[in-house]
């Protein structure tokens, strides 16, 4: 496939390409670690460990747009196995709201946010990560649940037109925010416009509630909050924009004030509500994994509880129970279970209900089921007031 840019395309990837360069110098110590790396074999691994790598099963995990997760085993037996992800990148226009609100989102798969990733302790995920030839900027990623060379994003810089292969060791159990990271300014652009999703690592045994003892979920849904800064003109409508990195020099201006102009869920208002509410049955236990990769968000489920909730997305920490609401620090994700006992919509909200309401941040529920006048029931309808 030939792609054929005109000049001010050309332009404007040359100076998308040069500010992600120039943004790696002020990650910590970033500049150095690069050299470093070219010089030392990070991702080399000894003969003995590359055999037993080549010799591990492998298993394609085909990605699904949220708030579906991937097929996946709750619990595993036997050991390790390679886990091959390809995530290609995509620039796209998205509309974000019923108002006809436009961004150029910079997405993982296609979607915002990127898809999530389901694996087991002990597992190795290897990520194929291709920057489509049509697109104009710099990417990477960053996987929080990695470690070393900046949770993979020193290793995965791809130009438009190249893909990178990363192999990296699911040794903590949890739920983590996955984003690109270009480097300096970029960082906060390419995640502000869509670029994170989460990876859940499983322990190999499965999940465990608060006493340690062994539970499975029926549903599992993943939410993923993204603020978004739209530019407004001087008439104060949000701007429209001809390409991706058009709105660079007015979206970091909106960026500066912390002031997102949309908090919403899986990339739009209303992305999940209506003919896309997530559904359930009473009596279900359905688990939610909420992802916020900048702000910190509070979600809550209006008319039930986190019975189980891993705030920090720790597995491996015992799950606080039946909270009201539940803190997910920006830069994190985490994840909370609940079984249903009435039917009805249920509002799953970030419980600042400011942005809940006026900016976004609300999902529905739609549970299916007999109810239950025990749990609760209307004594008397609304009637006039009795005089006293």
């Amino acid at each position: 496939m030939t792609t054929i840019l005109t000049k001010a395309a050309e332009s404007r990837r040359g100076f998308l390409k040069v500010t992600g360069f120039a943004g790696l110098a002020t990650l910590a110590a970033a500049g150095a670690a690069r050299a470093d790396e070219a010089a030392a074999p990070l991702t080399a691994v000894s003969p003995a460990t590359a055999a037993d790598v080549a010799s591990l099963p492998r298993i394609r995990q085909v990605m699904v747009d949220p708030p579906f997760l991937p097929e996946h085993e709750q619990a595993v037996s036997g050991g390790a196995r390679v886990v091959e992800v390809t995530l290609p990148i995509v620039e796209k226009k998205m509309q974000i709201d019923d108002e006809g609100t436009e961004v150029w989102a910079l997405t993982f798969n296609g979607s915002v946010p990127g898809p999530m990733i389901v694996v087991h302790e002990g597992d190795y995920v290897e990520v194929t990560l291709q920057n489509l030839a049509t697109n104009l900027m710099e990417h990477n990623i960053d996987f929080h649940a990695a470690t070393g060379a900046l949770g993979g994003g020193a290793l995965t810089k791809v130009q438009p037109g190249e893909q990178v292969v990363l192999r990296w060791k699911a040794i903590k159990a949890g739920v983590f925010v996955y984003h690109c990271a270009p480097g300096d300014i970029m960082i906060p652009y390419h995640v502000t416009h869509g670029m994170n999703g989460a990876v859940m690592v499983l322990p190999r045994e499965g999940l465990k509630d608060a006493e340690g003892t062994p539970f499975t979920y029926d549903r599992a849904y993943f939410v993923g909050e993204q603020d978004f800064y739209i530019p407004r003109d001087g008439d104060g409508n949000f701007r429209k924009y001809d390409g991706a990195g058009d709105d660079m020099a007015d979206a970091l201006d909106v960026m500066r004030t912390l002031t997102p102009t949309h908090e919403v869920f899986n990339g739009k208002i209303g992305a999940l509500t209506g003919d896309h509410a997530m559904t359930a049955k009473v009596g279900e236990t359905v688990m939610f994994i909420h992802a916020q990769a900048t702000r910190d968000t509070r979600p809550h489920l209006i008319g039930g509880h986190g019975e189980l909730v891993w705030e920090g997305g720790s597995f491996k920490d015992k799950p606080d129970t039946n909270l009201e609401t539940w803190l997910i620090r920006g830069g994190s994700a985490g994840a909370m279970v609940y079984t249903f006992k009435q039917p009805g919509i249920y509002a799953y909200v970030n419980h600042n209900l400011i942005e809940a309401v006026m900016l976004g941040a609300t999902a529905h529920v739609v549970v299916e089921g007999e109810w239950n006048d025990d749990l609760m029931t209307q004594v008397q309808k609304p009637t006039p007031m009795k005089a006293s």
